[in-house]
């Protein structure tokens, strides 16, 4: 018997790439083993991360939908890797779960391995020198140039977005802009879509009516 276990051995090995039947045991696999969670309970649906954003905020949106699990720091650990995807997936299954001995450990090094995510956000002066393309219209200017305002950080306030984005445009929008920068963002673009029209259409070249009717606003 003992013969033909070793033989069966030598051929799970062989199938298997030389990996012995040790390297195949749920705990090589699985990280905090020894953990269960407790009947019927249902994991929460996880916001994913992909690799792209800011790593810290995730950690925060993920800790904040762990309820029912007290602060047991190893089911922590345990539900982490369902709220990974993709690349960031691949990053987490491509290490030894022994590795991390405590939450504090993971979570330092998914930080690490996505922190350039943050290193590159764009800053107040960018925003201020982001221009309209040729090929925009300018609500889609303007839904790109806000979408990239609020990855500034520190964050910006409502009034200062839109001071910054009035002080973005050219000339001929900046003048007549700049009379309603205190008012909704959305009152802003309309008035940046009329001023597109009248420019467009060639047929107007005083501004002056348009920028009276925009002080009775």
């Amino acid at each position: 018997m003992a013969e033909e276990l070793k033989k069966l051995t030598s051929r799970v090995q062989g199938v298997e790439g030389g990996k012995s039947i040790e390297d195949l045991n749920y705990e090589d696999f699985c990280i905090q083993p020894n953990v269960e969670l407790s009947e019927g309970y249902k994991p929460p649906k996880f916001e994913m991360f992909d690799r792209t954003g800011d790593p810290n905020v995730h950690l925060r949106t993920y800790c904040d939908k762990l309820v029912g699990v007290q602060k047991d720091k190893r089911i922590h650990m345990k539900l982490f890797m369902r709220s990974l995807t993709g690349d960031a997936l691949s990053w987490y299954i491509s290490h030894n779960p022994k590795k991390w001995v405590s939450w504090v450990s993971m979570a330092s090094d998914f930080t690490d391995r996505f922190r350039f995510n943050t290193e590159n956000l764009p800053d107040v002066f960018y925003i201020q020198n982001l221009k309209k393309k040729p090929t925009e219209i300018f609500c889609e200017y303007a839904t790109r140039w806000r979408s990239e305002a609020t990855k500034v950080r520190p964050a910006l306030e409502e009034d200062q977005m839109k001071k910054f984005f009035v002080r973005a445009q050219d000339p001929q929008y900046y003048e007549m802009l700049m009379v309603i920068e205190n008012h909704k963002f959305s009152d802003i673009i309309k008035l940046g879509e009329r001023i597109e029209e009248v420019i467009k259409s060639g047929m107007v070249t005083n501004f002056e009516p348009l920028q009276a009717t925009n002080k009775a606003l």
